[in-house]
């Protein structure tokens, strides 16, 4: 069987000391393969959050180990850290995180400058993605000329324009109406369908993890259950 794309054992991480001492995760197991649509839910502090910095590479665990593709990402170096996020990761959060005086081609080649790839080279595959989430007609307006939803378009592709292995999305409709939200879903949905992106998902809402195949209930810094969709 393949080296599955992410792998937690045992991990742990404690806030603080002594009476002050937070558990966020109290000995975290997670296996997750290429190709995989996940939700991972939980109520505030349940450790769901934790949990996908720690995938995400922006913290660090307190006890056990985390294996991307089969690396030990504990044992990299700032600067391998660096590389992994860059070269394999993509994110997409709540709050869009575009660059507002800049346009939606433009925000696309930004990750893409920061890899060396020529100029006319970037700006073919910025379209190319920005086409795959239906916004080719919106490539040269700003993000202040976008409405929520296709800012969050956007954002998405930004996250696919640099062909990541995985892409973590925390709450990524949060700041989205019930419409746009659920536009949002079936983006991704599509995208993992048919392109087979791997998608990891925070979210608090029940409708939005109904789009994932698989979810993951945090609480209390435990996984309480992991179901795929169609099984009890």
């Amino acid at each position: 069987m393949s080296t599955p794309l992410i792998q937690l054992r045992g991990v742990t991480k404690i806030y603080g000391s002594g009476e002050a001492q937070v558990v966020a995760l109290a000995g975290i197991d997670l296996t997750i393969h290429d190709g995989e649509f996940v939700a991972v839910m939980g109520p505030s502090g349940s450790g769901k959050s934790t949990t996908m910095n720690i995938l995400g590479c922006l913290d660090t665990p307190t006890g056990g180990h985390y294996f991307f593709r089969g690396t030990d990402v504990g044992a990299l170096s700032r600067d391998q850290l660096a590389l992994l996020r860059r070269y394999y990761i993509g994110f997409v959060f709540q709050g869009f995180n575009l660059l507002k005086r800049t346009t939606a081609v433009e925000n696309l080649e930004l990750p893409l400058v920061y890899r060396g790839v020529p100029k006319a080279e970037r700006h073919a595959q910025a379209l190319k993605v920005l086409d795959q989430v239906g916004l080719a007609n919106r490539a040269h307006h700003t993000s202040a000329e976008l409405s929520g939803g296709q800012q969050q378009r956007v954002a998405i592709a930004r996250a696919l324009v640099t062909n990541p292995s995985v892409v973590f999305a925390d709450e990524p409709t949060g700041n989205l109406d019930s419409q746009k939200s659920h536009e949002i879903m079936a983006l991704l949905r599509k995208l993992n369908d048919e392109s087979g992106i791997t998608i990891v998902l925070v979210t608090h809402e029940e409708d939005v993890a109904a789009y994932a195949k698989r979810q993951v209930r945090f609480h209390d810094g435990k996984i309480v259950s992991d179901t795929a969709k169609g099984t009890a």
